[in-house]
């Protein structure tokens, strides 16, 4: 939500930074903030935008004003819209024990990636809970993006039980909703990169 953060990310050695586009995330931002943020970035960093059943008229907005590389979908958007803006996409998919991952990632074989969160009733992410990674497939067709109570002390241990693409997170390197902080940033970077040395 803050540029400091963004550029303290990329400090730390970030690959992407999230802008929530979801007016009930603590974390929402205006398309002029994101723009702020996206033009104090160093090259080389993917900039993700994240909706939840947004308006495909509110996901061009966004577009038109800010340099997004990559969306992110949280909600109950299907593959053909998921894909009908342009960008690449990866789809969001808060995991349950009877959940068909690999029906799943047939059902968004367009993917970029899928992003497994925790389930929580009556929210669509960002809850700071993880969830049983043994129900991942070790065939899943897509690469992961391993998301849902990540934080620097149990990064590498997901790291090593699930061998996800990447490690999303946010509340696990908050010091409140929405505000980031540096040093929680570089230890959960540091043990994501040491979790496979």
């Amino acid at each position: 939500t803050r540029v400091e953060d963004a550029r303290a990310a990329a400090a730390a050695g970030a690959d992407a930074i999230g802008l929530v586009f979801y007016p009930h995330s603590s974390r929402c931002i205006d398309v002029g903030r994101a723009a702020d943020i996206c033009r104090a970035l160093p090259p080389f960093i993917t900039t993700v935008a994240l909706f939840v059943d947004a308006p495909p008229a509110e996901i061009e907005r966004v577009l038109t004003r800010v340099p997004i590389d990559l969306l992110q979908f949280h909600g109950a958007e299907t593959a053909q819209q998921c894909a009908q803006f342009g960008k690449p996409y990866m789809k969001a998919l808060r995991v349950r024990p009877d959940t068909d991952l690999l029906q799943y990632a047939a059902a968004y074989a367009s993917a970029r990636a899928l992003l497994l969160d925790a389930y929580v009733a009556g929210t669509a992410g960002g809850t700071g809970k993880t969830f049983d990674w043994r129900l991942i497939p070790e065939q899943l067709p897509l690469p992961v993006v391993l998301s849902g109570g990540l934080t620097a002390a149990n990064v590498a241990a997901a790291i090593k039980a699930v061998n996800p693409w990447a490690v999303d997170i946010g509340s696990g390197v908050e010091s409140a909703p929405g505000v980031k902080d540096a040093a929680k940033i570089k230890e959960f970077i540091k043990g994501a990169r040491n979790a496979n040395v």
